[in-house]
């Protein structure tokens, strides 16, 4: 395993349980980088809808996440996105969270090959900065020796309900029901994948959001990282 001289902090979970939000205001308070993994699978699922690439098919997937240039970037103010994403040098920030790419994301990230080469991506982010990262799998694949691992949930009706007023913010004319079924396809995607499932790390913390607010939840999580890795920060 990599020695490394930076602390990460990896906080996995269900979809909407509030990883991104958390990751983000975290990051800030903490002065690290905030690294969301998941717009990775978006960005290569996004392109291979672009291009009609069958994310049914793992070679072909596979093969577009190693030709694309997936960059990050500090958001525009105006975006209301936790960071700007590009895809071959575009800005795909929006469109990575349409509900097309909602739907695909899971295929596209179950492929073991696609998994490799982000996962390589990933960890390498994660052996060079003081990083927050977010996904499905940091504290159990891509950084298994992260410092300290967090895991959110909440009852699936909270989350979709969280998704369903996202998306409305943003214009998207769709129903709760079909955000709570794509959330239940979502889960069960993730959670039975052959490669790296949705899991909860053995020595992770485990939080129930659905009854937390954000600053509840930031105050709670700011506590066990100054008592789980204070001395390094």
């Amino acid at each position: 395993m990599s020695v490394r001289n930076t602390v990460c902090i990896a906080i996995d979970g269900e979809a909407a349980a509030g990883k991104s939000t958390l990751g983000k205001m975290l990051a800030a308070r903490l002065g690290y980088l905030y690294f969301d993994t998941g717009v990775m699978y978006r960005a290569v699922a996004w392109a291979a809808l672009q291009r009609g690439v069958d994310v049914h098919d793992e070679a072909a997937v596979t093969s577009l996440a190693e030709e694309i240039d997936i960059q990050l970037a500090l958001p525009n103010r105006e975006s209301g996105q936790h960071s700007s994403v590009f895809v071959d040098g575009v800005d795909v920030s929006a469109a990575i969270r349409e509900p097309e790419v909602d739907q695909v994301v899971s295929i596209v990230a179950a492929h073991p090959g696609v998994r490799h080469v982000l996962r390589e991506r990933q960890r390498q982010i994660g052996l060079t900065h003081n990083v927050v990262m977010v996904g499905r799998d940091i504290g159990t694949e891509v950084m298994p020796d992260a410092d300290l691992k967090i895991y959110l949930r909440a009852p699936i009706e909270e989350r979709a309900r969280r998704r369903y007023l996202e998306l409305r913010a943003r214009g998207e004319e769709i129903s709760y029901e079909q955000v709570l079924n794509s959330m239940r396809q979502r889960d069960y995607l993730d959670t039975h994948r052959a490669v790296a499932p949705l899991r909860v790390a053995d020595d992770a913390i485990v939080i129930d959001t659905g009854d937390l607010s954000i600053e509840e939840m930031l105050a709670h999580v700011l506590e066990i990282v100054h008592l789980r890795v204070g001395a390094r920060l």
